[in-house]
């Protein structure tokens, strides 16, 4: 218990961080694909592959299941709340290491 309650800690941080990742990449393809910012730029271009080399892993198994809905990407949406659905699991697994009820 003294190394799984900070390890759990850990994970639940990385998958909160992990979930702005995989906002700021939605939201800089939209911004992309509506011309907002120019891929041209050497920052705007790292940056869009940075983001869509950690995303991407995650995103693609969601989108062989989801149905194409004509340009609208729902993956995003879907792996964000099964990260969120994770957290809640990790944290009743803390809880219940410190003997708090379910």
């Amino acid at each position: 218990m003294v190394i799984l309650d900070p390890l759990i800690r850990l994970v639940i941080l990385v998958l909160e961080t992990y979930v702005w990742v995989v906002i700021a990449s939605a939201i800089l393809s939209w911004l992309v694909a509506f011309q907002v910012v120019n891929t041209g730029n050497q920052v705007i271009n790292t940056i869009g592959r940075v983001l869509y080399a950690l995303t991407e892993p995650a995103l693609r198994p969601i989108r062989g299941f989801i149905p194409n809905l004509g340009g609208i990407d729902l993956s995003p949406i879907v792996l964000i709340l099964g990260l969120y659905f994770l957290q809640m699991v990790l944290w009743r697994v803390l809880a219940s290491l410190h003997g708090v009820p379910a």
